[in-house]
Formats: structure tokens, sequence, C-alpha cells
């Protein structure tokens, strides 16, 4: 009971971070930033549970072959639960299946008992027999042909099953040898997992001291946001109303540019239109002299002959040709619309405006203004928060708790410590068994060698069987005492063979196996196995809670993953404390701090009334009335109505026609007054760049005021209900658009603490007291029971039956080759003369009649 209950402070302690999330009302929205919590402090745990036996594992894969072959059977995972459950009562009423699984056993075993029970009675027998000179005991040796053949083969058998048994004792004396070795290695496993479970509770507080540390790093940002809630939040709102405010402060801001321009426009064209109109006004007087002055002189008389008469009026008819093209003395001017312009430029449009940008642009500093109780009642909360969690942990003697269960450990190491000399000794009455069990068959096989070699190298092919040499007949007296010890000691050796095969082989195929498998986990797990009220007996026995989903395999898994010993043991189920820490009680406290939240925005302007006004105004500037038509009309026009050269040329071909006279001289005159004029004022007013610039300013100048003045009302119309629509959804309308930010804005602060639980529940799922090293006590359990252990023992009762088995064999091969070595008493006797088969003596006593002789005598019979 003392590591049940200091299991029970651990998981009791490590509950003492537990922060758990529930399901809100309200979905949450991601925070807007993913907080860094760093790694949470984990010990490094030595034990490699892990077990490579080297070069014995071949004799390890031999009797698990063996063992195989004996037993093919699937493990009877039902036959088992059905035994477990009705406590061995099932096996009266299962006992065929029983008898099915284990008839390798039992057949196995039945032949080593019936080995155990007739060896010694046919070794009694034996001897009998051959004390009354049977069975081999009478010391007389037939003489055949395949003699030779006979024990050479004899000899080979015998010693290929001495070999063969040689390596079965060799086999159990390594297993045996490392049975002992491994303890060195128990004690390094055993020693190394009590390591790791003290590194497991030392380390422990330190992960838990870790993970409500940092929850300074939430406050640290919840802190930063509620600082910084104007940028935030405000700018959140600013950056959601500006989708409509800023378009039309864009617009209005646009117009001032608009007004800008149509005044330099205006003045464009104002000064232009002068320096075209001085440019052309002299051009136009000398072009009104010269027409004049034509005129007067076709009025000569000669313009009345017949034949002068048509040249005259051609001559007339041209002359209104003669004049300027473009009369820029026509157009309008534009100064009473410029005046009006300017009168609506004294009012600055584009302050007002930045003034309504300004206004707007406060929204962060009037949401930092407004929301000021808020933000302290939410730092005062979150201090509380921090306080609390403090508080709370120093509830659960989460150290003392693992103080003692670190105690417990050292206790218990110690207790082991104490036990290792006891282990120890045992140890080393096993060996001294298993070692004197091996010297029988030693002791056996020391007389098959001697026999072997004395009476291989005393052999003499010449020597009868009476004399035969000391060294060929000790040779043989040795295999018959190897014969004796074998009918003395084989029946020991199988009997204990036969325990250790029928112990160590079931535990082999019934835990050792279905451990490997994991179907053993399948069994422990069986509901109602334990105990038939209990459903999973683990969470029964440590929770007194049956129905929790809590098996043997998956805390087993759990471990073996290292994963935290606070989602193996499924403590969110049992220390439910997340009422406290989790997210719905921030949610809920930090909910009622922003529902007071009011955000009033009425105060913006975005355009004042001035403004509005001004913006009306410009519309009746009265740009739309200018005849942008005739301007555009006189600008696109050349400087004269027809070339004066080809005029003059054609005014000297018509002179040419006339009589000679006054006329005709005063016209050619006229003709160079108009080419001089072309010379003189006509091409450097054309070449004149003053005069080029002026038509080209005047024609953009136009085009931008046709352009303004066409859409303007429709412009400010439109601009004007921007600005409203603007307004009105700031004074009326903003509140949905605060709402909204704000629920946000609260949403990434809960967030924060989201994100804190979220990881506290990561961590300690995967990183807080990760149970690696109860699953490797169990690993170290399999390997101290089933690789060091039961894989060695088995392996000697494999090695030493073999060697045992082939005993039989030896017993029979040494008493047949025994009669080659040994000195007989008596021989048969072959006639010296006849080549016939040899012959033996007849009803008389050999021994007595002719003691030792190399030959029978011969008989008158024969």
């Amino acid at each position: 009971m003392l590591w049940k209950t200091g299991l029970i402070f651990l998981c009791w302690g490590l509950t003492s971070g537990e922060l758990q999330d529930s399901q809100s009302g309200t979905p949450a929205t991601p925070a807007r930033r993913t907080l860094d919590f760093g790694y949470v402090p984990s010990g490094v745990y030595d034990t490699v549970a892990y077990y490579e036996p080297g070069a014995i594992g071949v004799l390890f894969n031999m009797m698990h072959a063996f063992l195989y072959v004996v037993q093919p059977n699937p493990f009877p995972e039902d036959l088992v639960i059905r035994v477990a459950k009705d406590k061995f009562g099932a096996i009266q009423s299962e006992y065929q299946k029983v008898i099915y699984y284990e008839i390798g056993f039992v057949v196995c075993t039945a032949l080593g008992l019936l080995f155990t029970v007739l060896l010694p009675l046919v070794g009694l027998l034996f001897c009998f027999c051959r004390c009354c000179d049977n069975c081999g005991g009478e010391m007389h040796q037939r003489q055949r042909k395949n003699t030779d053949c006979l024990r050479g083969l004899l000899t080979t058998l015998l010693l290929t099953t001495t070999f063969i048994i040689t390596a079965g004792v060799l086999c159990a004396y390594a297993a045996n040898q490392n049975l002992s070795s491994q303890l060195k290695s128990m004690r390094r496993l055993v020693k190394s997992n009590l390591k790791d479970l003290h590194t497991f509770a030392n380390q422990t507080p330190a992960q838990i001291d870790y993970l409500i540390s940092q929850y300074g790093t939430v406050e640290h940002h919840v802190l930063y946001d509620l600082d910084n809630v104007g940028l935030l939040l405000g700018g959140r709102i600013h950056e959601e109303l500006g989708k409509d405010v800023q378009p039309a402060l864009n617009a209005a801001l646009s117009m001032t540019g608009t007004m800008r321009d149509t005044k330099d426009a205006l003045e464009n064209v104002s000064l232009t239109l002068e320096t075209l109109q001085e440019g052309t006004v002299k051009l136009q007087a000398n072009l009104s002299l010269v027409r004049g002055s034509l005129s007067n002189a076709l009025n000569d008389p000669v313009c009345t002959d017949p034949r002068s008469s048509e040249i005259c009026r051609n001559i007339r008819s041209t002359l209104p040709r003669l004049e300027i093209a473009a009369n820029y003395s026509s157009l309008p001017d534009v100064t009473n619309q410029l005046d009006k312009v300017n009168e609506v430029l004294e009012t600055d449009l584009g302050q007002i405006v930045e003034k309504g940008y300004t206004s707007f642009n406060d929204t962060p500093t009037l949401v930092t203004d407004q929301t000021r109780n808020i933000v302290e009642g939410v730092k005062v909360l979150l201090d509380d928060i921090g306080s609390n969690i403090s508080t709370f942990t120093k509830l659960f003697p989460v150290h003392s708790s693992l103080t003692n269960f670190t105690k417990m450990i050292s206790h218990t190491h110690s207790q082991i410590e104490d036990i290792y000399p006891q282990v120890d000794q045992m140890d080393f009455y096993r060996w001294i068994c298993c070692i004197t069990l091996c010297c029988m068959v030693v002791l056996i096989l020391t007389f098959n060698f001697l026999g072997l070699l004395c009476g291989i190298l005393g052999f003499d092919r010449h020597a009868t069987p009476t004399t035969r040499g000391c060294v060929s007949n000790t040779g043989g007296n040795l295999l018959m005492a190897g014969v004796g010890f074998s009918f003395l000691f084989s029946w020991v050796l199988m009997g204990v063979i036969t325990a250790l095969f029928l112990v160590g082989g079931n535990l082999e195929k019934l835990v050792c196996e279905p451990f490997q498998t994991r179907q053993l986990f399948k069994v422990l797990d069986t509901p109602n196995l334990v105990n038939s009220a209990w459903r999973n007996f683990i969470p029964g026995y440590l929770y007194n809670d049956p129905e929790m989903d809590l098996t043997a395999y998956s805390l087993y898994s759990n471990c073996k993953d290292n994963r935290g010993i606070y989602s193996a043991l499924h403590l969110d189920k049992i220390f439910n404390i997340s009422a406290f820490l989790n997210t719905s009680v921030y949610s809920k406290y930090v909910s009622r701090k922003f529902e007071g939240m009011k955000v009033d925005l009425r105060g913006i302007i975005l355009l004042e009334s001035e403004g509005k006004q001004n913006l009306i105004s410009f519309t009746k500037t009265g740009i739309n009335e200018i005849d942008f038509a005739a301007y555009l009309e006189e600008v696109n026009k050349g400087v004269t109505r027809i070339n004066l050269v080809d005029f003059a040329s054609q005014l000297d071909a018509q002179a040419d026609q006339l009589f000679k006279g006054t006329l005709q001289t005063s016209l050619k005159g006229h003709a160079n007054t108009i080419r001089q004029i072309h010379i003189q004022q006509v091409i450097p007013l054309e070449q004149s760049m003053k005069y080029v610039k002026a038509r080209s300013i005047l024609n953009q100048s136009i085009r931008l005021l046709e352009r303004t003045s066409s859409d303007l009302p429709v412009r400010v119309i439109d601009l004007l209900a921007a600005v409203d629509a603007a307004q009105f959804l700031i004074s009326h309308n903003a509140t949905f658009v605060v709402n909204q930010e704000t629920e946000k804005y609260k949403q990434t602060i809960i967030g924060y603490f989201k994100q804190y639980i979220d990881w506290i529940r990561t961590s300690l799922a995967l990183e807080v007291a990760t149970c690696k090293p109860l699953s490797n006590i169990v690993d170290t359990a399999e390997i101290l029971g089933c690789s060091f252990l039961l894989d060695s023992m088995n392996t000697f009762w494999f090695g030493l039956g073999c060697s045992t088995l082939f005993l039989l064999p030896s017993i029979i091969l040494s008493v047949k080759l025994a009669k080659f070595y040994r000195r007989m008493d008596t021989e048969d006797v072959y006639d010296d003369i006849e080549t016939i088969p040899m012959k033996t003596i007849p009803t008389y006593d050999t021994m007595t009649r002719f003691p030792r002789a190399s030959a029978p005598p011969h008989h008158a019979d024969w």
C-alpha cells in the first residue's frame, strides 16, 4: 500500500498545475500573436530497457524453436480469460481444451517421467542380467569377419554421441554461467530504474513551477495589449470606419486640388488670351491697310476696261480673305469666372478637410481615453488571476508529496540492496546445483572419452580377445563405468529436466511470448477479470472508478511513448480543478469587464458646414458658361486665313495680265508689301515660342475647364453625399463596428489565456512528469524474468536434456564397444588345417578345460 499511497500523492501534486479549456459560447478568434512559452525543463532517463543476448542468443533461438515444435498452438487468450475469471475452476470443464493446448508438454512430460521411472529399473535388471553372464556379461567374444568394421562403426557412433552430449553440457553450462553473469546487469538495470524514478520525482516540481511561471508571459502580452488599446482596438475601429470615411475625405481633398487647377486654368486662359491678342493686332492692322489700299487701287479706270474688268473683279473677290484666321479679340474673357473662383478659394477647403482627417485619426486617442477605466479593471483582474494561481498551487503539497515519493524510492532501493546478498547466496546454491548436474554428465563423458582414448590407443589388431593389453582392457572398463554412472545419474537428470521443462516452457509460452506480442495486455484488460464488479481494474484499484477508460495496455503504451503521467493515468478526470483555471472562467470575467465599454465617436467632424458651402459655391462660379467651343475653334486656326506668299504670287500673275500702267505697278507693289508682311510678321509669329506656348496653354486650359465643368455639379453632389453618409456612420452607426472590433479585441485577450491553457494541457500530456520510467520498470521486469532468468533456465534444461537423451544410445554403444576393448576370458577356436568357418567347442566348459587357450585342441570328430 505504500507505493499506492505515494502514487496517489504524486498524481494529486501534478494536478495542481492543471489548466483546461472548455467550450465557450462564442467562437474564439485566433490570437493576434503566438505566445512563446519556451521549453519545459526535462529530465534525462538513463535506463535503456533493451537486451541483446549476444552469442548465446543462438542457443536461445534453438530453445525457442524446440518449444515451438512442442507447442505450436497460438496463445489461448479466451481459455486463459475463462480460467482466470473462474479462479481455475474452468479447468475441469475446459480440460479438453487445456489438454489440447498442452498436448506437446503433456507428451514430453510423460516421456520424461517414463524415462525417470523406467531407467533405474532397466539399469537394475541390466545389472542382474550381467551378473548371470547375460546381456554382454559373458567374458567371451565371438570372432567374425566384420569385427573390425563393426568396432569402427561403434567407435564412430559412440564418439559422435559423446560429442553431442558434450555440446549439450556446454550449452547447459553456458546458460548457467549466463544467468549468473546477468546478475550484475540486473543490478545495473534496477539501479538505473530507481535512478530514473528519482529523476522523475525530482524534476516534476521544477516542471510544474515552470508551467506556473509562464503565466508571466501571458500577463506581459495582455498588459501590452491593454497599454496599447488605442493602437490595437482604436486602430481596428479606425481601419474599419476608414473604409467609408477615407474615400469621402480623399474626394474632398481632391476637390481642393480641382479648385486650384480651375483657378490656374482660368488664369492661364486670361494671360494667354492677352498674349495671343497682342501678337495678332499689328498683323490685323497691316493686313487691313493692305486690303484697303488694294481696294482703292482697284478703283483705277483701267478696271473699267472690258479686258481688265474681269481681273479686277477676281482680285477684289479675294480681298476679304486677306486677314488673320484666329481672331482672339472676339473671344469673351474669363475675368468674371476667375473672380468667383478666387472668391471661393478665399476659404481654405484643404485646411477644413485636414481638420476632418485629424479628427478622424484621433480615433485611437478617443478609444484610449474612453476605455481607461475598463483597461484598469482588466489589469486588476489580471493581477488577481496571477495571485490566485500562485495561491492555489500552494494549497497542494506538491513538494512534500514528491519528497515522500522519493523517500519511498530510497527505502525500496535500500530494501533491494539488502536482499542482494541473499540473491547472491541463492544464485550460488543454484549455480552449485546446476554445476553438479552438469558434472554428472561430465563424469560420464570423462569415462567415455577416457575409455575411447584407452581403447583406441591400446587396441592391438594382432592380439586375440584373451590376450588384449592392459590399456585396451582399461578402456573397456572405463566405458562400462560410464554405463554404470549413466544408469545412476540419468534418471535424476531427467527428473530435474522434466520439472524445469514443464515450468519454464509454460512460462515462456504463457507469459513471455504473449508479453512480446502484447496479447498478455489484452488478457489483463479483459473487463471484470480481476474483480467481477470492475470493468477496468487499474482505475478501480487506484481511483475506485472501474468504468474509467484506463487500461494496462494504454498506460504501458503511453509511458512507452514517454508521455506525461497526467495523460497516461487520465488524471484530468479524477482531479478536476479546471473549474478554477479553465478558459470559460477567464472568458466570463474578461467579458464582464468589456461589457461596459462604450466608445463615442460623435465628436468626430469630417467636414464642417463652411467646407460644404465652399463646395456648393464652387459649382456656381460659372465656368460651365464659358464658350469652350469658340475658344477651341480659334486655337485650332492658323495665323492667316490664306497663305500670303501664294496670295502675293497670284496678285503678281494677275497684274501681269493688265496693261502696263499705274494699276499694274500698284498691284505689284502691294504684292511685295504682302510678302514683306509674311516675312516680317507671319513667319516670326508662327516661330515665336511665346505664341506657340500660349496657344498650347490655352488649348490645355480650355480643355481642363471643359472637363471640370462637365461633371462638377455631380461630383460635388456625390462628394457631399459620401461625406454625409460617412458622418452619419460615425455619429449613429459606429456602435456595430465598435462592438465588432471590441469583441475581436476581447477574444485576442482571451486567446492569450487559451494559448497558455492549451500549452499547459499539451505540456502535461507530453512533457511534464513523463512516465517512461514506469514502462521501463515493466520492460526491465520482462528482461529480468524472461531474457535473463527464463531463457537461461530453459536453455539449461534444453542442453542438459539433449545430453541426457543421448545417454541412452551412449549406454548401448558403450556396452557393445566395451567387448572390443576388454580382455576376454575365452575366445573362439579356429582349425589350423581347414579353412572352413570357425566352430565353437560344444558343451564343455572352456574356462575349465582350456583356460586362456589361444586355440582349442584337435578332435577326431572335427
